[in-house]
C-alpha cells in the first residue's frame, strides 16, 4: 500500500492551514509561524495544484491574484444604499447631535459605539452560503454613488485580510446559521444555500505600504502619490490585480448585513460577529453612554493618530441598539443614528505666490491662493480657497504674504490667518479683485446684499464647462468618464454647447477626441443613455438652479411629481414645500422664467430624459394640527408616520407642549407620553392615526 498522501486530501489540508495562518497574520496580528514556513506551505500547494489542475478551487489561497477584468469594471447595485455620515467638528456640535438623538427616542437608554474613522474607501463584500454551509466570496463592490458601485472582485481577492471562504463553524459562532444549518446534511430539507451575507468596511493602504509605493514611484521618475487614501482608491481601481497585490491593501470590517438588513442585536454585537467570522476589526473601539465619555475617547484617539500604522481622520459614533436605529431613521442622505466626529484641522505655514480666480457654473468668481507647496493633513497643498473679495480684505492678504492654512479630512484647504513677524515679513503687493470675468472678459456684478461677484454673461465658456461637469457628477446624472479633459475637448471642438448636446453625441464624433478609443467611446455613450432614467430629482440638481441641492431637489420632485408642474408653480405653491423658503422659491421662479432655460428643459424632454417622479399626495385635512410621535408603532416607521401626517397638512414636532394637538404613542413610549398625560393631550395609537388620515397601513 502506498504511503504517499492522497493529493486531494493533502491539498484540502494545505488550504485549511494557509487560511488559518492568513487569519492569524492579517486579521489578528498574531502569527504562529515564520514567513518562510508559510511560503513553504504555499509552494507545496501551488505544486500540487500544478500537477493536479482539477484540485484548484476558486477560494484557494493560491488564487488570490486572478485574471484581469475582461471589460473594465462592471456596475453593480448595492443591497441597500451606502450612505454618507453627517459630521461634527466640535464638542458643541456633538452635544447638539446627542440632544437630537435623545429627543427623538424619548427616555430610552442610549449607548453609543465609538470607532476610529479610518481614512480609506468603503467596500461591500457579498458572500453566498453554499449547500455545505460555507460562505464563499462572490463579489466586492465599491461605494460608487451610494446606490451603485463597481465590481472590483478581481482586486478584492488579492487583499489577504479578506477571507475568500468563511467556514460554517464561524458562521454558526457569529449567529448567522441555525445549529442544524452549520452541520448541514444535504438530505435535510432546510438548507442554508442561497442565503446572502454582506460585510461592509474600509479599504486602507497602510502607511508603510504607502511609503514603499512612493519610493518605487521615485525610482521610476514618477510623481509621488499625495496620500494613502487616494493611493488606496487608485489601487483598487487598477485593472491589473498583480499590481494591487504588490501594494498590500488592508480591509477593516464594521457592518454586517444578512438578507440586506443590519444585525438585529446592534453595532457592538455586529463587531463581535465580524471578529468571529475572521475579519479584521479595529481594536480601538468602546461602548459609551455620555458625551463626556465620547469626548474622552476622541481625545485618546487623536493622541494615537501619529503612532497608528494607518491614517485616521476622526471617530465614528453609532447608536448601539438596532431597534433604536430603526426608530431614529434617516435624513435624505445620512442616518440619524450615526455621526462622524472630524479631528481638528491640521495647519501649516506657507507663502502666497499669486491669486487666481475660478468661475463656477453659476458665474460665481472664487479667488484661489496659489501657494508654495506644503505638506499638511496627509497631502501636499499648493492651492487654498479665499472664498471672496471680502475675505481677502478681512485677512489683510497681499501677494507674497505668509499664511496659515488648515485642512481637515475632506475639507478644502483654506487660508485662516496672515502671519506677520520677524521671520515672516508682510506681503509685497496688494491684490485688486478683477472687474471683468477672467474667462469671457465681460463685466462682473455683485448684487446688493451678496458677497460674491458673478459673471452675468449667459454664454460664458467657464459657466458652460462647469455646468456640464456638474451635470455629469456621480451624485447628479452619474455620467462616468465625462471628466475635465473630455469636456474641454468637446467644447473646444464645438461638439456641445449645452448639456442637452450630450445626448446627440455620436460614436464618430467621440472617436475624433484625443485618447478616446472605440471601447471608451462606446462606454461613455452607454453612460449618457443610462442617465436619461436618472429621474426628476437628479435632473433638477443637474440644471444648476441656485440653492437647489440634493435634499431640496428630492423634496421638490416628490411634491410636484413632474417638471411641467414645477415649472408652472407660483411662489406660494413653492413655499408650501418642506424646507423651501422665499429665497429658494425665488430662485426656482427665476430659473423657469428664463426663456433659454425653459427651452433647454423642453429639449431634454424631447431627447427622452425622465421628467417625472413619484408624487407625494398632499391634502389639507390635518392643517393646523400638531403631532408628536413616541414609541414604536406596529406597522409604520417614524419616518413613514411623519410623512403621512405632513402630506395631510399636519405638523410633526419633536417635543410635547400645550400647542400639541395629539401624541401618537406606540410600544416603549417614554417621557413624551407621560408629559402628554400630564397636560391632558389626546393620545392616539396607530389605528386611530390611520383613521384620522382616512387611510390604511396598506395604502
Amino acid at each position: 500500500m502506498s504511503t504517499l498522501p492522497d493529493p486531494s486530501a493533502r491539498a484540502a489540508q494545505l488550504r485549511d492551514q494557509l487560511r488559518h495562518h492568513e487569519h492569524l497574520y492579517y486579521a489578528l496580528d498574531a502569527p504562529e509561524i515564520t514567513d518562510a514556513a508559510y511560503d513553504l506551505l504555499m509552494r507545496e500547494l501551488k505544486s500540487l495544484e500544478a500537477d493536479h489542475p482539477h484540485l484548484v478551487t476558486p477560494d484557494s489561497p493560491t488564487q488570490r491574484v486572478g485574471g484581469r477584468p475582461a471589460e473594465g469594471f462592471q456596475k453593480f447595485p448595492h443591497s441597500r444604499p451606502m450612505l454618507s455620515l453627517d459630521n461634527a467638528y466640535s464638542a458643541d456640535e456633538l452635544r447638539a447631535w446627542d440632544t437630537r438623538v435623545r429627543d427623538l427616542t424619548g427616555d430610552l437608554p442610549i449607548r453609543y459605539v465609538a470607532e476610529l474613522k479610518l481614512d480609506g474607501l468603503s467596500l461591500a463584500l457579498h458572500y453566498d452560503i453554499d449547500a455545505t454551509g460555507h460562505a464563499r466570496l462572490l463579489r466586492g463592490i465599491t461605494r460608487g454613488d451610494g446606490s451603485t458601485g463597481e465590481d472590483v472582485t478581481s482586486n478584492v481577492r488579492t487583499i489577504k485580510s479578506i477571507p475568500l471562504t468563511i467556514p460554517a463553524e464561524k458562521l454558526a459562532k457569529a449567529g448567522l446559521l441555525k445549529p442544524q444549518q452549520s452541520l448541514f446534511d444535504p438530505r435535510e430539507a432546510e438548507s442554508p444555500a442561497g442565503q446572502a451575507v454582506e460585510v461592509r468596511g474600509e479599504v486602507v493602504m497602510p502607511i508603510a505600504s504607502f511609503q514603499r509605493l512612493n519610493l518605487d514611484r521615485e525610482r521610476e521618475g514618477l510623481a509621488p502619490a499625495v496620500n494613502p487614501r487616494n493611493a488606496a482608491a487608485g489601487t483598487l481601481r487598477t485593472l491589473d490585480p498583480t499590481i494591487v497585490a504588490r501594494r498590500h491593501l488592508d480591509f477593516y470590517a464594521y457592518f454586517l448585513l444578512q438578507s440586506g438588513d443590519y444585525l438585529a442585536q446592534g453595532q457592538q454585537a455586529t463587531l463581535d460577529a465580524l471578529t468571529a467570522l475572521g475579519f479584521r476589526v479595529n481594536s480601538h473601539r468602546q461602548t459609551l453612554s455620555t458625551v463626556d465619555e465620547l469626548l474622552a475617547f476622541i481625545a485618546q484617539a487623536e493622541s494615537l493618530r501619529e503612532s497608528l500604522p494607518y491614517e485616521i481622520d476622526g471617530v465614528v459614533i453609532k447608536v448601539d441598539s438596532h431597534p433604536t436605529q430603526l426608530r431614529l431613521g434617516y435624513t435624505g442622505r445620512a442616518p440619524r443614528w450615526a455621526i462622524a466626529y472630524k479631528f481638528t484641522a491640521q495647519a501649516a505655514l506657507t507663502q502666497v505666490q499669486s491669486i487666481t480666480v475660478q468661475v463656477g457654473r453659476t458665474g460665481k468668481l472664487t479667488p484661489v491662493a496659489e501657494l508654495t507647496p506644503v505638506f499638511v493633513g496627509g497631502t501636499t497643498v499648493s492651492r487654498a480657497t479665499l472664498h471672496n473679495s471680502d475675505e481677502i480684505a478681512r485677512l489683510g492678504l497681499k501677494l507674497g504674504s505668509w499664511v496659515k492654512i488648515e485642512r481637515g479630512g475632506d475639507v478644502i484647504p483654506k487660508v485662516v490667518e496672515v502671519i506677520i513677524d520677524a521671520e515672516h515679513p508682510e506681503g509685497h503687493a496688494p491684490y485688486t479683485f478683477p472687474t471683468t470675468c477672467p474667462e469671457c472678459l465681460q463685466p462682473v456684478h455683485r448684487a446688493e446684499g451678496e458677497v460674491d461677484f458673478r459673471c452675468t454673461n449667459i454664454d460664458c465658456p467657464a459657466k458652460l464647462r462647469e455646468s456640464i461637469l456638474h451635470f455629469s457628477r456621480r451624485e447628479v446624472m452619474n455620467i462616468e468618464g465625462l471628466g475635465e479633459a473630455i469636456v474641454a475637448q468637446l467644447l473646444d471642438n464645438h461638439l456641445i454647447a449645452s448639456v442637452a448636446d450630450l445626448y446627440t453625441l455620436t460614436l464618430d464624433q467621440l472617436l475624433t477626441l484625443e485618447r478616446m478609443g472605440d471601447k471608451s467611446a462606446t462606454t461613455l455613450l452607454a453612460q449618457i443613455e443610462a442617465s436619461k432614467q436618472a429621474g426628476l430629482a437628479r435632473l433638477l440638481m443637474g440644471l444648476g438652479i441656485r440653492f437647489v441641492g440634493e435634499r431640496t431637489a428630492q423634496l421638490l420632485a416628490a411634491d410636484f411629481g413632474a417638471m411641467e408642474a414645477l415649472a408652472a408653480a407660483t411662489q406660494p405653491e413653492l413655499e408650501r414645500v418642506e424646507e423651501v423658503g422665499p429665497k429658494v422659491a425665488a430662485a426656482v421662479l427665476e430659473f423657469f422664467e428664463n426663456v433659454r432655460n425653459r427651452a433647454l428643459v423642453a429639449r431634454l424632454a424631447d431627447l427622452g430624459l425622465k421628467m417625472t417622479a413619484e408624487k407625494r399626495i398632499r391634502t389639507d385635512q390635518l392643517a393646523g394640527l400638531t403631532f408628536v410621535l413616541t414609541g414604536t408603532l406596529p406597522t409604520l416607521s417614524r419616518d413613514q408616520a411623519k410623512e403621512r401626517i405632513e402630506s395631510a397638512g399636519g405638523k410633526v414636532s419633536g417635543s410635547v407642549s400645550k400647542k400639541t394637538t395629539y401624541v401618537v404613542a406606540g410600544e416603549e413610549a417614554g417621557s413624551k407620553l407621560t408629559k402628554a398625560q400630564e397636560l391632558n393631550i389626546p393620545i392616539l395609537g396607530e389605528p386611530a392615526l390611520l383613521a384620522l388620515l382616512n387611510c390604511s397601513a396598506e395604502d
